[in-house]
Protein backbone atom coordinates (compact mmCIF):
# COMPACT_ATOMS: atom_id res chain seq x y z
CA UNK A 1 0.00 0.00 0.00
CA UNK A 2 1.28 3.62 -0.86
CA UNK A 3 1.56 6.50 1.56
CA UNK A 4 -1.08 8.56 0.96
CA UNK A 5 1.23 11.58 1.84
CA UNK A 6 3.53 10.75 -0.96
CA UNK A 7 0.55 10.50 -3.27
CA UNK A 8 -0.85 13.98 -1.89
CA UNK A 9 2.40 15.49 -2.77
CA UNK A 10 2.25 14.10 -6.30
CA UNK A 11 -0.89 15.28 -6.81
CA UNK A 12 -0.37 18.90 -5.35
CA UNK A 13 2.39 19.48 -7.75
CA UNK A 14 -0.40 19.23 -10.55
CA UNK A 15 -2.91 20.92 -9.21
CA UNK A 16 -1.11 23.73 -8.26
CA UNK A 17 1.30 23.52 -11.16
CA UNK A 18 4.90 22.94 -9.58
CA UNK A 19 7.03 22.20 -6.69
CA UNK A 20 7.49 25.65 -5.09
CA UNK A 21 3.63 26.25 -5.06
CA UNK A 22 2.59 22.77 -3.59
CA UNK A 23 5.18 23.48 -1.02
CA UNK A 24 3.75 26.11 0.35
CA UNK A 25 0.13 24.87 0.24
CA UNK A 26 1.74 21.54 2.13
CA UNK A 27 3.56 23.46 4.60
CA UNK A 28 6.18 21.64 3.89
CA UNK A 29 10.09 22.39 1.60
CA UNK A 30 10.08 22.50 -1.73
CA UNK A 31 12.93 19.61 -1.45
CA UNK A 32 10.30 17.44 0.73
CA UNK A 33 8.16 17.44 -2.03
CA UNK A 34 10.41 16.64 -4.40
CA UNK A 35 11.50 13.81 -2.23
CA UNK A 36 8.14 12.24 -1.57
CA UNK A 37 7.27 12.39 -5.05
CA UNK A 38 10.80 11.04 -6.21
CA UNK A 39 9.92 8.19 -3.42
CA UNK A 40 6.40 7.13 -4.74
CA UNK A 41 7.69 7.26 -8.25
CA UNK A 42 10.21 4.28 -6.76
CA UNK A 43 7.56 2.10 -5.17
CA UNK A 44 5.44 2.67 -8.25
CA UNK A 45 8.62 1.84 -10.74
CA UNK A 46 7.71 3.74 -13.30
CA UNK A 47 7.98 7.78 -13.88
CA UNK A 48 4.10 9.54 -12.39
CA UNK A 49 5.58 13.03 -13.47
CA UNK A 50 6.62 14.89 -16.38
CA UNK A 51 8.85 17.59 -15.51
CA UNK A 52 7.18 19.81 -17.87
CA UNK A 53 6.55 23.46 -17.04
CA UNK A 54 4.18 23.30 -15.10
CA UNK A 55 4.66 19.51 -14.33
CA UNK A 56 2.12 17.07 -15.98
CA UNK A 57 1.26 13.21 -15.30
CA UNK A 58 1.57 10.74 -16.92
CA UNK A 59 -0.45 7.94 -17.52
CA UNK A 60 0.74 5.95 -14.05
CA UNK A 61 0.34 9.51 -12.85
CA UNK A 62 -3.43 9.78 -13.77
CA UNK A 63 -3.94 6.45 -12.04
CA UNK A 64 -2.93 7.60 -8.73
CA UNK A 65 -4.21 11.74 -9.47
CA UNK A 66 -7.31 9.91 -10.07
CA UNK A 67 -6.92 7.43 -6.50
CA UNK A 68 -6.17 10.78 -4.58
CA UNK A 69 -9.16 13.14 -5.40
CA UNK A 70 -11.32 9.76 -4.85
CA UNK A 71 -9.60 9.35 -1.39
CA UNK A 72 -10.67 13.24 -0.57
CA UNK A 73 -13.46 13.44 -1.58
CA UNK A 74 -15.13 10.10 0.80
CA UNK A 75 -12.79 12.01 3.22
CA UNK A 76 -14.97 15.08 2.85
CA UNK A 77 -18.37 13.59 2.68
CA UNK A 78 -17.26 11.14 5.67
CA UNK A 79 -16.95 13.95 7.72
CA UNK A 80 -19.78 15.47 7.11
CA UNK A 81 -21.95 12.07 7.65
CA UNK A 82 -20.21 11.54 11.05
CA UNK A 83 -19.48 15.32 12.64
CA UNK A 84 -22.80 17.13 10.90
CA UNK A 85 -22.43 21.10 12.12
CA UNK A 86 -24.35 23.90 10.76
CA UNK A 87 -20.82 25.84 11.55
CA UNK A 88 -19.06 23.73 9.27
CA UNK A 89 -17.26 24.53 6.43
CA UNK A 90 -17.94 24.09 2.54
CA UNK A 91 -17.51 21.17 0.76
CA UNK A 92 -16.22 21.18 -2.99
CA UNK A 93 -17.57 19.13 -5.81
CA UNK A 94 -15.30 18.95 -8.96
CA UNK A 95 -17.72 18.60 -12.32
CA UNK A 96 -16.90 18.53 -15.78
CA UNK A 97 -19.18 20.18 -17.98
CA UNK A 98 -19.79 21.72 -21.14
CA UNK A 99 -19.61 25.72 -21.66
CA UNK A 100 -23.53 25.62 -23.23
CA UNK A 101 -24.88 24.05 -20.18
CA UNK A 102 -23.48 26.04 -18.00
CA UNK A 103 -24.51 29.10 -19.63
CA UNK A 104 -28.45 28.09 -19.95
CA UNK A 105 -30.16 25.10 -17.62
CA UNK A 106 -27.79 24.39 -15.34
CA UNK A 107 -27.03 26.80 -12.56
CA UNK A 108 -31.20 27.55 -12.60
CA UNK A 109 -31.46 24.04 -11.62
CA UNK A 110 -29.32 23.86 -8.89
CA UNK A 111 -30.20 27.53 -7.40
CA UNK A 112 -32.21 25.90 -5.01
CA UNK A 113 -29.68 22.97 -3.94
CA UNK A 114 -27.26 25.15 -3.99
CA UNK A 115 -28.66 27.76 -1.24
CA UNK A 116 -29.89 24.33 0.62
CA UNK A 117 -25.96 22.90 0.86
CA UNK A 118 -22.73 24.16 2.19
CA UNK A 119 -21.34 23.07 -1.35
CA UNK A 120 -18.68 24.81 -3.66
CA UNK A 121 -18.63 24.45 -7.32
CA UNK A 122 -15.45 23.62 -9.26
CA UNK A 123 -16.67 23.58 -12.70
CA UNK A 124 -13.64 22.57 -15.39
CA UNK A 125 -15.42 23.73 -18.93
CA UNK A 126 -14.46 21.80 -22.05
CA UNK A 127 -17.08 21.02 -25.14
CA UNK A 128 -19.67 18.42 -24.67
CA UNK A 129 -16.93 16.13 -26.48
CA UNK A 130 -14.36 16.32 -24.42
CA UNK A 131 -15.69 16.51 -20.79
CA UNK A 132 -15.76 12.91 -19.84
CA UNK A 133 -11.82 13.41 -19.93
CA UNK A 134 -12.13 15.39 -16.60
CA UNK A 135 -13.57 11.94 -15.16
CA UNK A 136 -11.62 9.66 -16.37
CA UNK A 137 -8.57 11.20 -15.23
CA UNK A 138 -9.84 11.88 -11.36
CA UNK A 139 -9.96 15.47 -12.03
CA UNK A 140 -13.96 15.44 -11.37
CA UNK A 141 -16.39 13.55 -9.22
CA UNK A 142 -18.63 13.61 -12.56
CA UNK A 143 -19.60 15.51 -15.94
CA UNK A 144 -21.93 16.38 -18.18
CA UNK A 145 -21.46 14.44 -21.71
CA UNK A 146 -22.22 13.72 -24.94
CA UNK A 147 -21.19 10.14 -24.44
CA UNK A 148 -23.75 7.87 -23.17
CA UNK A 149 -20.91 4.97 -22.84
CA UNK A 150 -20.04 4.10 -19.31
CA UNK A 151 -17.00 4.70 -17.76
CA UNK A 152 -15.37 1.84 -15.56
CA UNK A 153 -16.37 2.24 -11.83
CA UNK A 154 -18.88 5.01 -12.59
CA UNK A 155 -22.72 5.52 -13.41
CA UNK A 156 -24.61 7.48 -15.96
CA UNK A 157 -27.92 9.18 -16.65
CA UNK A 158 -29.46 10.60 -19.45
CA UNK A 159 -30.39 14.13 -18.87
CA UNK A 160 -32.40 15.23 -21.79
CA UNK A 161 -31.11 16.89 -25.46
CA UNK A 162 -30.25 20.63 -26.28
CA UNK A 163 -31.80 21.92 -29.51
CA UNK A 164 -29.19 23.94 -31.86
CA UNK A 165 -30.09 26.33 -34.63
CA UNK A 166 -27.79 27.90 -37.21
CA UNK A 167 -28.03 31.54 -36.91
CA UNK A 168 -26.85 34.66 -38.00
CA UNK A 169 -27.48 38.46 -37.80
CA UNK A 170 -29.99 39.75 -40.66
CA UNK A 171 -27.04 41.78 -42.14
CA UNK A 172 -24.79 38.71 -42.32
CA UNK A 173 -27.25 36.64 -43.87
CA UNK A 174 -28.67 39.21 -46.79
CA UNK A 175 -24.42 39.44 -47.11
CA UNK A 176 -23.63 35.81 -47.45
CA UNK A 177 -26.70 33.69 -47.75
CA UNK A 178 -28.31 35.97 -50.63
CA UNK A 179 -29.82 32.49 -52.25
CA UNK A 180 -30.50 30.66 -49.02
CA UNK A 181 -28.37 28.39 -47.32
CA UNK A 182 -25.88 26.02 -49.53
CA UNK A 183 -22.97 23.97 -49.49
CA UNK A 184 -21.49 26.62 -51.68
CA UNK A 185 -22.59 29.40 -49.33
CA UNK A 186 -21.43 27.16 -46.07
CA UNK A 187 -18.10 27.17 -47.83
CA UNK A 188 -17.46 31.17 -48.13
CA UNK A 189 -19.41 32.27 -44.94
CA UNK A 190 -16.66 32.77 -41.53
CA UNK A 191 -18.39 30.26 -38.94
CA UNK A 192 -17.95 30.81 -35.42
CA UNK A 193 -17.20 27.44 -33.09
CA UNK A 194 -16.34 27.38 -30.01
CA UNK A 195 -12.74 25.79 -30.38
CA UNK A 196 -11.01 23.38 -32.38
CA UNK A 197 -12.80 20.52 -30.95
CA UNK A 198 -15.98 21.24 -31.21
CA UNK A 199 -17.59 19.14 -33.93
CA UNK A 200 -20.91 20.40 -33.83
CA UNK A 201 -21.22 22.98 -37.02
CA UNK A 202 -19.66 20.20 -38.85
CA UNK A 203 -21.94 17.74 -38.11
CA UNK A 204 -24.47 19.96 -39.01
CA UNK A 205 -23.78 20.23 -42.80
CA UNK A 206 -23.05 16.52 -42.68
CA UNK A 207 -26.70 15.80 -41.43
CA UNK A 208 -28.48 18.94 -43.68
CA UNK A 209 -26.47 19.47 -46.48
CA UNK A 210 -26.43 16.85 -49.48
CA UNK A 211 -22.53 18.15 -50.40
CA UNK A 212 -21.03 19.47 -47.50
CA UNK A 213 -18.10 21.52 -48.15
CA UNK A 214 -14.67 19.82 -46.70
CA UNK A 215 -13.43 23.55 -45.45
CA UNK A 216 -14.87 26.61 -44.58
CA UNK A 217 -13.30 29.95 -42.36
CA UNK A 218 -13.88 29.96 -38.69
CA UNK A 219 -13.62 32.07 -35.82
CA UNK A 220 -12.29 29.98 -32.25
CA UNK A 221 -14.12 31.64 -29.56
CA UNK A 222 -13.56 29.69 -26.30
CA UNK A 223 -17.03 30.93 -24.53
CA UNK A 224 -20.43 30.31 -24.86
CA UNK A 225 -21.89 33.63 -24.14
CA UNK A 226 -19.15 35.22 -26.39
CA UNK A 227 -19.62 33.00 -29.18
CA UNK A 228 -23.04 34.52 -28.94
CA UNK A 229 -21.78 38.09 -29.30
CA UNK A 230 -19.97 37.38 -31.71
CA UNK A 231 -23.02 36.22 -33.93
CA UNK A 232 -24.99 38.90 -33.11
CA UNK A 233 -22.40 42.18 -34.11
CA UNK A 234 -22.14 40.27 -37.63
CA UNK A 235 -18.59 38.73 -37.70
CA UNK A 236 -19.74 35.08 -38.54
CA UNK A 237 -22.83 32.56 -38.24
CA UNK A 238 -22.55 29.38 -36.33
CA UNK A 239 -24.66 26.96 -33.96
CA UNK A 240 -26.78 28.62 -30.90
CA UNK A 241 -28.69 26.70 -28.22
CA UNK A 242 -32.40 27.75 -28.52
CA UNK A 243 -32.33 28.79 -24.72
CA UNK A 244 -30.00 31.27 -25.88
CA UNK A 245 -31.28 32.10 -29.37
CA UNK A 246 -34.92 32.17 -29.16
CA UNK A 247 -35.45 35.79 -27.30
CA UNK A 248 -32.70 36.87 -29.75
CA UNK A 249 -34.84 35.26 -32.80
CA UNK A 250 -37.67 36.98 -31.59
CA UNK A 251 -36.23 40.29 -31.24
CA UNK A 252 -34.59 40.05 -34.85
CA UNK A 253 -31.34 40.47 -33.44
CA UNK A 254 -30.99 37.31 -34.97
CA UNK A 255 -32.25 35.47 -38.12
CA UNK A 256 -32.48 31.36 -38.53
CA UNK A 257 -30.30 31.01 -41.91
CA UNK A 258 -31.41 27.21 -41.92
CA UNK A 259 -35.43 27.36 -41.23
CA UNK A 260 -36.59 24.31 -40.42
CA UNK A 261 -33.11 22.29 -39.54
CA UNK A 262 -31.50 21.94 -36.31
CA UNK A 263 -29.40 19.45 -34.49
CA UNK A 264 -30.42 17.94 -31.06
CA UNK A 265 -26.99 16.88 -28.71
CA UNK A 266 -28.07 14.46 -25.92
CA UNK A 267 -26.65 14.51 -22.79
CA UNK A 268 -25.55 12.22 -19.99
CA UNK A 269 -24.54 12.73 -16.72
CA UNK A 270 -21.84 10.54 -15.54
CA UNK A 271 -20.83 10.16 -12.34
CA UNK A 272 -18.38 7.69 -9.70
CA UNK A 273 -19.96 4.67 -7.63
CA UNK A 274 -18.86 5.49 -4.52
CA UNK A 275 -21.43 5.55 -1.65
CA UNK A 276 -21.50 9.45 -1.29
CA UNK A 277 -24.17 11.10 0.54
CA UNK A 278 -23.38 14.10 -0.88
CA UNK A 279 -22.60 13.11 -4.57
CA UNK A 280 -25.94 11.18 -4.62
CA UNK A 281 -27.86 14.64 -3.38
CA UNK A 282 -25.71 16.67 -6.14
CA UNK A 283 -26.57 13.77 -9.25
CA UNK A 284 -29.98 13.87 -8.46
CA UNK A 285 -30.87 17.53 -8.11
CA UNK A 286 -29.13 17.56 -11.32
CA UNK A 287 -30.78 15.53 -13.40
CA UNK A 288 -34.26 16.33 -11.83
CA UNK A 289 -33.39 19.64 -12.89
CA UNK A 290 -32.11 18.46 -16.39
CA UNK A 291 -34.96 16.62 -17.12
CA UNK A 292 -37.19 19.09 -16.45
CA UNK A 293 -35.71 21.73 -18.50
CA UNK A 294 -34.18 19.88 -21.57
CA UNK A 295 -35.92 18.37 -24.20
CA UNK A 296 -36.84 14.79 -24.53
CA UNK A 297 -36.33 13.29 -27.31
CA UNK A 298 -35.06 9.80 -28.70
CA UNK A 299 -31.13 9.96 -27.91
CA UNK A 300 -29.23 10.82 -31.12
CA UNK A 301 -32.35 12.27 -32.54
CA UNK A 302 -31.89 14.91 -35.42
CA UNK A 303 -34.38 17.33 -36.95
Amino acid sequence: MHDYKLIEAMARVVLEGGFEKAARVLNISQSAVSQRVKLLEEQAGQVLLSRTAPPSPTRAGEIFLAHYFKVAHLETDLAGTLAPSADEGFHTLAVGVNADSLETWLLPGLAAFLREERLLLDFCVDDQDETLRFLKSGETVGCITSSPEPVQGCRVAYLGAMAYRMVASPAFAERWFPGGFGAESAARAPAVLFNRKDELHERFLRTWLTDPPGAFPRHFIPSSVSVVITIVQGMGYGLVPMQQASPLLATGALTDVAPGREILVPLYWHAWNVKSALLERFSRQLVEGARRTLLQPVPGESR
